[in-house]
């Protein structure tokens, strides 16, 4: 099946800014056909949405970026190399690399995005014999969990007070959303078999095993060396920049800032993520031109992300404009019972993010309607709201977007992952679907 996937991709899969392109022109397409709007028109939408999510975009940019510069800090660097030491198997490289990123992801998306992939090409380094292309994927792979973490969407945002459902839903504590026990299951289930999965996707041929390029090896360690050389002159201002003093006392303000803000009773949201994951890398690195170094090598990871979210956003702004993404939900819901809303959830929440990769912005336009959904049907709102959280991150192992950090950092093209990623997707499907018809079916 693997093989299959791979030859296909291989053939007939473009590159990701490629896909935005063609998947801009299939919003625009169904949006005529479907809903009946006019070309011009629903150009309009598209141009008018471009650009409404330049602040989100910078958010998520900066979610990257922080966490990249936090996995590359010496604490834990330190750590990493330490935890994988002992590793000498593919198959164990494999189900290491998984394990980070499903973990790290857990604990907050963007560090476990980044985590997972440095983690995997560190071990591509060190292990011989290991598949490249697989452990990338395998790396990445544990990016699936990111909803069913501390900072998944949906489930952060239906916890704050002030949320823009709070009328209609109240405020819901995690208690019954992450941390119940259908989705304590998921995600054990998620955690055990599919770093499994990953390692018996390890080809068994030896001439089928691509090990990293002898290249990346160099540029990964040249990138080591030049982070810690130093040739600047002993100067006043070189003194300054690489002052421990000051670095350790700006990290040091920030956190007495976290953590002041949660003890009055502040939310977890993606502005306090940020604050947290700068300040903390800026305390580990220790002085603002190593924090500056790390910034500047770990530009190259959110490159994708700035230049293809506007493309998002304006499909976002098709869909909304049209009615279309109304209309997909609305079709769910039509053909939906109590029981069975949560799991037509998943697969609406599935289908949209093909076109609109992003949790927040979906839940924004989804949310309600799905919602609304819950309450007449008399359907769980919890239920509701993970399936649309968990079939946006289900989607996400296939939707290029996201992977783009994770191919910055392997240096590889998108091809030589995704005929992996679909198998990964097709379990994690079974996986899913049978939790949530479980859930409404068993409550």
């Amino acid at each position: 099946m693997t093989n299959f996937f791979t030859s296909m991709v291989n053939k007939y899969l473009p590159d990701p800014f490629v896909i935005a392109i063609g998947l801009t022109i299939v919003a625009i397409f169904l949006a005529m056909t479907i809903q009946g709007s006019g070309f011009l028109e629903t150009t309009s939408y598209w141009g008018d949405g471009f650009w409404d999510l330049l602040d989100f975009t910078m958010q998520m940019a900066l979610v990257l970026l922080t966490g990249y510069v936090l996995a590359k800090t010496p604490t834990v660097d330190k750590g990493i190399d330490k935890s994988i030491s002992g590793i000498k198997r593919p198959t164990t490289a494999i189900i290491t690399a998984t394990l980070f990123g499903g973990i790290g992801s857990l604990l907050n998306w963007g560090f476990g995005l980044i985590i997972g992939g440095i983690v995997a090409q560190k071990l591509a380094i060190k292990v011989r014999g290991v598949h490249y292309p697989l452990i990338i994927a395998a790396g990445y792979s544990g990016f699936a969990l990111y909803g069913s973490g501390i900072s998944g969407t949906v489930p952060v945002t239906i916890a704050t007070p002030g949320h823009f459902l709070e009328e209609q839903i109240g405020v819901v504590p995690m208690s019954e959303t992450i941390f119940s026990l259908p989705m304590i299951i998921s995600t054990l289930v998620i955690l055990i078999t599919l770093p499994i999965l990953n390692a018996r996707l390890h080809p068994k041929n030896k001439d089928d095993i691509i090990e990293i390029d002898p290249k990346i090896v160099k540029e990964v360690e040249s990138e080591g060396m030049a982070e810690t050389a130093s040739t600047e002159e002993k100067t006043f201002a070189s003194r300054m920049n690489n002052s421990r003093i000051i670095g350790v006392s700006i990290g040091i303000l920030g956190m007495i800032y976290v953590i002041t803000h949660f003890i009055q009773g502040g939310s977890l949201g993606l502005n306090t993520v940020n604050f947290t994951m700068l300040f903390l890398g800026i305390l580990l690195m220790g002085t603002p031109a190593h924090y500056l170094s790390a910034v500047s090598d770990g530009i190259k990871t959110v490159a994708g992300i700035v230049l293809q979210y506007p493309f998002y956003a304006g499909i976002m702004g098709i869909l909304v404009g049209s009615g279309l993404i109304t209309a997909f939900s609305s079709w769910f819901v039509s053909i939906s019972t109590e029981a069975t809303l949560p799991f037509w959830s998943l697969i609406s929440a599935f289908v949209v993010n093909i076109l609109a990769p992003s949790g927040g912005g979906q839940w924004a336009v989804q949310g309600p309607i799905m919602v609304e959904a819950a309450q007449n049907l008399g359907a769980s709102i919890q239920q509701t709201s993970m399936a649309v959280m968990l079939g946006d991150a289900w989607n996400n192992m296939v939707q290029p977007f996201w992977i783009l950090p994770v191919l910055a950092i392997s240096k590889l093209p998108l091809k030589a992952v995704m005929g992996y990623m679909v198998v990964i997707m097709l379990w994690l499907g079974v996986v899913h679907c049978t939790i949530f018809l479980l859930w409404g079916f068993l409550g």
